[in-house]
């Protein structure tokens, strides 16, 4: 395989062709090797549109996807970014490379284990991993952005609670098989503004798919 070819073509036909026109964010997507984030059996597919697997049933966001996060939340390089999911790390990767600073929770050990190492080879230090249930419990302190890998049934205010005043959530809510990615922005202590994205299917967080006592 042409990596490098492939990797082009995964940005230009791919995650341009779904409305994706961030060139910050095109232009990450283009220099990271996302093929060292990919388990080793599925490298050949490591530039493919789909849900590459992981362990624990989990999988690797869509790159289209993972385009229309990161072009969401329209980082400048100064945010501090809380990730809930790491998974392979991949978006970790993205997410520090266009903010200051990623704190990334996951409840999988293992998961944070080896993104630490893919990150590591990438050069990238600017990036804090917890193991951490997000849907039991967050990170001290408030950030920039948030974004949430995984599904969750019905909204949690705890999420717009950890943003900063403007801060902006990505998150997917709902259930299968049409779900709504939504962008989430605080607009004061009490209140936010909400944007409907596009419809997807994320596999849920683990928990998320309990119900909280809050209705979106």
């Amino acid at each position: 395989m042409n990596t490098e070819f492939a990797r082009r073509q995964m940005v230009d036909q791919q995650v341009r062709g779904w409305n994706v026109y961030d060139d910050d964010v095109l232009r990450i997507l283009k220099d990271l090797p996302r093929e060292q984030f990919v388990p080793a059996a599925y490298k050949s597919l490591a530039f493919a549109e789909m849900e590459i697997p992981l362990r624990h049933g989990e999988h690797m966001m869509s790159p289209i996807i993972e385009g229309r996060v990161l072009q969401a939340l329209g980082l400048t390089g100064s945010e501090r970014v809380l990730e809930i999911g790491c998974g392979s790390g991949f978006l970790t990767a993205c997410l520090a490379r266009l903010s200051a600073h990623v704190t990334s929770i996951d409840i999988y050990e293992d998961f944070l284990q080896t993104a630490a190492n893919s990150l590591a080879a990438c050069d990238i230090d600017n990036f804090e991993l917890q193991q951490m249930d997000g849907m039991r419990e967050l990170p001290p302190g408030e950030f920039d952005a948030i974004a949430v890998t995984g599904s969750i049934q019905r909204f949690d205010p705890r999420f717009v609670a950890a943003l900063k005043p403007n801060g902006r959530l990505f998150v997917v809510v709902g259930d299968a098989p049409a779900m709504t990615a939504k962008l989430v922005q605080r607009t004061d202590a009490h209140d936010w503004q909400t944007t409907s994205l596009f419809e997807t299917c994320l596999k849920p967080l683990v928990h998320g798919a309990l119900p909280p006592q809050f209705s979106f």
